[in-house]
């Protein structure tokens, strides 16, 4: 009886001095993504943006915001409405950026991100940074995704290219139906709600944009007191992270493949 008690008791004490179990319950690390912005930092700015080009009135909006003393933020596909490799349309992206205008990437082809897997979505940033490699000289770390759309795979892509993501704060509506006057009234609304700053989407591709908003939005901005900047002047960021000394010369390898599919 006596041998039983301690038998017992001994193994009682060794039961109770054996360690826990180690559960490893915690969640594997996310991957990192990359910053989203969808507004500006610096007071009294607007960085007027313009998207789905390069097309046919990146000119004339250049000018119009050259002459005004402004400057805008234009970001750019490598074939939606054209091809970004054409002579004609690598010279309008030059023209631009050669005024002082910011040049940023929207993808290649403009598509839903949040449709897309993973090798879709880096093929479509890929494309587009090259291409402004190749014309330019620069690397933008600047992406705005087509529609304002995105998911977290599409932020993973862009962190891992060392790219930013930037919707906006304001849509003039051009793009959506809104016929000029619309646009209009939607600036006068939010010039007169007094915001610190606006992170305004345009589209350079709408004839009405670039013959009449786009001088209407500057004079109604710079009468309210608004500074007229980049996107990376609006962020106090670097609107470049590499930029070479001159911008490129075509040759042979400037071609859309799509373009060879439809022959």
């Amino acid at each position: 009886m006596i041998f039983e008690t301690v038998l017992l008791l001994l193994l009682l004490t060794l039961s109770l001095a054996r360690p826990p179990p180690i559960i490893d319950d915690a969640s594997p690390p996310s991957p990192p993504r990359a910053t989203v912005y969808s507004g500006c930092k610096v007071n009294n700015t607007v960085a007027l943006t313009f998207d789905d080009g390069p097309y046919i009135h990146m000119n004339d909006i250049s000018d119009m915001l050259t002459k005004a003393s402004a400057k805008g933020t234009f970001f750019v596909n490598g074939h939606n409405y054209d091809c970004i490799y054409d002579k004609k349309v690598a010279a309008r992206v030059q023209y631009a950026y050669k005024q002082g205008h910011q040049i940023a990437a929207h993808t290649w082809s403009h598509p839903d991100l949040t449709e897309l897997n993973m090798t879709e979505i880096t093929d479509e940033f890929t494309k587009i940074n090259d291409a402004l490699l190749k014309v330019l000289g620069i690397k933008t770390p600047f992406m705005r995704p087509p529609y304002g759309s995105y998911n977290n795979l599409a932020r993973q892509v862009a962190y891992q290219m060392n790219q930013s993501l930037v919707v906006w704060d304001f849509d003039s509506g051009d793009s959506v139906g809104a016929t000029l006057q619309e646009s209009e009234g939607n600036y006068t609304m939010a010039i007169a709600s007094k915001p610190a700053n606006i992170l305004a989407l345009n589209h350079e591709t709408v004839k009405t944009t670039a013959g009449s908003l786009v001088p209407f939005a500057i004079n109604a901005l710079q009468g309210a007191g608004y500074q007229l900047v980049t996107v990376a002047e609006c962020l106090e960021l670097d609107p470049y992270s590499y930029k070479e000394d001159q911008v490129g010369t075509w040759d042979k390898t400037w071609f859309c493949p799509e373009d060879e599919d439809e022959d």
